[in-house]
């Protein structure tokens, strides 16, 4: 074969025929972009929420350390810190676990050690000033400075009072250096650090007894670092096995480790059945662009199939063909996926905020443009089109010049069909039915392509609508509001130390709105327990005393919070509890209200003996009183506060509990008001708090329902975009197919205006055609909304404690009036553009 030099004229033939195709090209332009676009805002908020949520997460741990030893010496520390595994290693260690200065009442302060290491790891940078040197030096964030009335000048004196190993001390400091407070942080405590001059002059005040007493004064918190954040945690054991140490925590050379939740990969990776939803939805949203680019340059081969055999009749061969059909597609690319590139980070990196608007509103979103978006999503967008352009050009190639020219909508099958014979005249219902079914697969396609924003629309509202509003707010609220003292909120309840006055709860009552309340009585060191043989390992957090009894914590409560308890098992039969020889015992709850039964003590009917302190320490008196378990029933954050090392926890009627205890102490007041005076009473609290009783504090369920409020509206938003883009990229493709059927047709509706039918029944038989595709959406939305509903919204909130799933298909059926909207117009407008010269000029078309 003599080769012939025809590059030129190929690419001549190429840019000639995609001048000729405008419409054509403004809609894949616009498919491309809108592609483009998808890919680009899904990688950019993908890897700007990563990159911002481990921020954020690093800022709400307090720092970006991988893992940590816990309440360790300075032999541990010394012999692990030259471990392989270990990159950098981190000296913090506890020099006060309180810092009893008034001030710091709503905000408890902690004095450590920190080394250059420890620094660097809590993310420390100093505004001004210079780390602590010389003995009296601290350095400090700037709301504790601001607590202490301290000024923001180095130089400045600050006096601190110190709780070290249960002894109070006033030391004075002055500051050598600050920096801002991270109002992402999670635990909102005020940080001051000492120099290592301090630690050296104190060493005897600062001796280890964590092990002895649990009291973290002294401990070395050990901040590790490794190579890569992959199996955190297999690393810290191996460190600690490879040591010499334990990983049981009843071993006497056991060594406490935790890692950094801010580095995610281990959690998605050990969690399959997180991870499956997850993905599906993001194929899911990759097939989308698949599936319109496809249609888009089938339906344009379709459209142009006159045109390519005409070319094979003057000689051109089947590759040349392929190659003027991949030029065009490069070319309509370079247009599209640049427009789509700066659209999707533009929207990608506006949504991003939204993701991180709960638990990391204060996170800051800093994404810079990352060349690997664009290139990642340029190329997967060039792929698409390459992969979505290759197959119809196969079918431009290997069409035969006679079926070419000859081709009119579908008709390029080979195989002959047999002729309908019908009694009842042609139909146009029936002649628009058989229109869709010449191109079934075109058809199918489109069905897909507006199929797809819908039920991603439905997948979205059931992941929002499955947010469990009781579950949420239940955690940590069985009322609108709780009240107590500050320390309640900050550390643990002690007792009369800080106790919840009556004043304010009398306050609280005489408000308008109050509708019904309850105090929890409570205290620590008051109520005693036989250990029981049987329960391994309950014990051994709690120390006994010199009958070997080990403390309980007991719980009186009136009837608002008696009558809240979650029953776990047995009975909560009020008048069994108010005869006082009934008891329930509380069982901790995990995030999914699943109760941890392996840490409870006793089984409902089994006899339980209190033994009551009376006297001094010393020479303790005892009056016992038997009950037996009636029930278990949940500890949650609002029916409990004594954080003491207890054998376990009892709940009681309040008139019960005041007969085992001398003085009765008020822990918290729990309570309800009228819906239309929840604000005022939370600004009542507010004010109350703030000037009359500056000790006492409040927490309300009212924030923990705007939080999850702004979660639903993350979801809608996101979910609502994402669909809204797929939603228009289908109705381009849902035009654009109804523009190829009638362009292509134009010959056959002439004919069939010439043996009789109307303008009127042609336009009619055209809007049964837009009927039909509605009918066939509809149905393939409802029917795959409700596959995906099953397949990922259920599994994904099976993995979301605040979830609880639910089946929806509303949206779907709201959004259908809008399809059947664009099913009647869009093919009437477009037959009124395209429908411009006469029957006699569109019948010598094939001439």
């Amino acid at each position: 074969m003599i080769k012939v030099k025809n590059s030129k004229a190929v690419r001549n033939l190429s840019d000639k025929s995609l001048k000729a195709n405008k419409i054509r090209n403004i809609i894949a332009i616009i498919a491309i972009a809108l592609t483009t676009l998808l890919f680009t805002s899904v990688f950019t908020m993908g890897i700007g929420a990563m990159e911002s949520f481990q921020q954020a997460t690093m800022r709400q741990a307090g720092g970006s350390g991988q893992g940590y030893l816990k309440y360790i010496n300075d032999e541990e520390f010394n012999h692990i810190k030259d471990h392989p595994l270990i990159k950098e290693i981190a000296y913090s260690r506890l020099l006060s676990a309180k810092v009893t200065n008034e001030q710091f009442l709503k905000r408890r302060a902690e004095f450590w050690y920190h080394d250059d290491v420890g620094l660097k790891l809590g993310l420390i940078e100093l505004e001004k000033g210079h780390k602590p040197v010389a003995e009296n030096e601290v350095i400090a964030d700037s709301k504790t400075l601001q607590l202490l009335g301290t000024p923001l000048k180095e130089g400045a004196p600050l006096s601190l009072k110190l709780e070290v190993h249960g002894k109070m001390v006033q030391r004075e400091f002055i500051l050598a250096g600050w920096w801002k407070s991270d109002p992402a942080a999670m635990i909102d405590r005020g940080q001051i650090y000492a120099s290592k001059a301090y630690v050296d002059a104190h060493a005897e005040e600062l001796r280890y007894t964590y092990k002895q007493d649990h009291d973290m004064t002294g401990a070395i918190n050990a901040v590790i670092m490794f190579d890569n954040s992959s199996n955190i945690q297999g690393k810290l054991d191996q460190v600690i096995t490879e040591s010499g140490y334990s990983l049981d925590k009843n071993a006497p050379n056991f060594i406490e480790t935790s890692m950094n939740w801010a580095y995610l990969s281990n959690t998605f990776s050990s969690n399959p059945e997180a991870v499956f939803p997850l993905a599906t939805g993001l194929l899911l949203i990759m097939l989308t662009g698949y599936l319109i680019i496809y249609n888009i340059f089938q339906i344009s081969v379709m459209r142009d199939i006159r045109f390519f055999g005409l070319l094979k009749t003057i000689g051109t061969t089947s590759r040349q063909i392929s190659r003027i059909i991949r030029r065009q597609a490069l070319f309509l690319s370079l247009i599209g996926i640049p427009i789509g590139l700066l659209g999707g980070f533009w929207v990608g990196k506006s949504l991003i905020p939204l993701l991180l608007m709960n638990n990391y509103r204060h996170a800051e979103v800093t994404l810079s443009p990352s060349p690997w978006i664009f290139i990642g999503s340029a190329l997967f967008a060039v792929i698409t089109v390459m992969i979505s352009a290759y197959r119809p050009s196969r079918i431009a190639a290997t069409v035969s010049p006679i079926e070419a020219v000859r081709y009119v909508d579908g008709a390029t099958q080979k195989k002959k069909k047999k002729l309908k014979k019908s009694t009842n005249g042609a139909k146009i219902p029936l002649m628009a039915r058989t229109n869709l079914g010449r191109n079934k697969k075109r058809t199918i396609l489109v069905l897909l392509s507006l199929s797809l924003g819908l039920v991603l629309l439905n997948t979205t509202f059931t992941l929002s609508q499955s947010l469990d509003m009781n579950k949420y707010v239940s955690k940590s609220h069985d009322t609108d509001f709780l009240i107590a003292h500050a320390n309640y909120f900050q550390e643990h309840f002690t007792g009369p130390d800080n106790a919840t006055t009556e004043s304010y709860i009398q306050a609280v009552q005489a408000q308008p709105g109050f509708e019904e309340g309850g105090r929890l009585y409570s205290g620590s060191n008051l109520l005693a327990i036989e250990h029981k043989e049987n329960k391994e390992g309950k014990g051994e957090i709690a120390t006994p005393d010199a009958r070997g009894n080990l403390p309980a914590i007991v719980y009186g409560l009136e009837n608002l919070p008696l009558h809240r308890l979650q029953l776990i098992d047995g009975e909560l039969d009020y008048g069994k509890l108010a005869s006082g020889k009934y008891i329930l015992e509380g069982v901790r709850l995990d995030n999914y209200d699943n109760p941890e039964m392996e840490l409870s003590v006793y089984k409902v009917g089994e006899k339980v003996t209190l033994h009551k302190y009376m006297g001094t320490a010393n020479a303790q008196e005892y009056t016992s009183h038997e009950f037996t378990v009636l029930g278990h029933v949940g500890v949650k954050s609002s029916n409990s506060g004594v954080d003491v090392a207890n054998y376990t926890d009892f709940y009681l009627p309040a008139d019960i509990y005041k007969t085992l205890v001398k003085k009765p102490v008020v822990m918290s007041y729990a309570f309800n008001v009228s819906d239309s005076k929840e604000k005022t009473m939370e600004s009542f609290l507010k004010n109350y708090t703030e000037i009359k009783e500056p000790t006492m504090h409040y927490k309300s369920k009212f924030t923990s329902i705007a939080e999850l409020s702004g979660i639903q509206k993350t979801i809608l938003m996101i979910g609502g975009t994402l669909s809204i883009i797929i939603g228009v990229i289908g109705i381009v493709n849902f035009a654009n197919a109804l523009l190829t059927s009638i362009l292509t047709r134009h010959q056959e509706f002439a004919i069939l205006q010439s043996i009789g039918m109307t303008n009127k029944q042609l336009k009619t038989m055209l809007v049964y055609e837009g009927l039909y595709y509605v009918l066939g959406t509809s149905i393939c939305s409802i029917l795959l909304g409700s596959l995906l509903s099953v397949l990922i919204a259920k599994p994904l909130s099976a993995q979301i404690w605040f979830m609880s799933y639910k089946f929806i298909i509303w949206p779907l059926i709201l959004v259908l009036p809008v399809l059947l909207v664009l099913g009647i117009c869009l093919p009437l407008a477009i037959y009124s553009l395209s429908d411009r010269k006469t029957i006699v000029e569109r019948l010598r078309t094939a001439e």
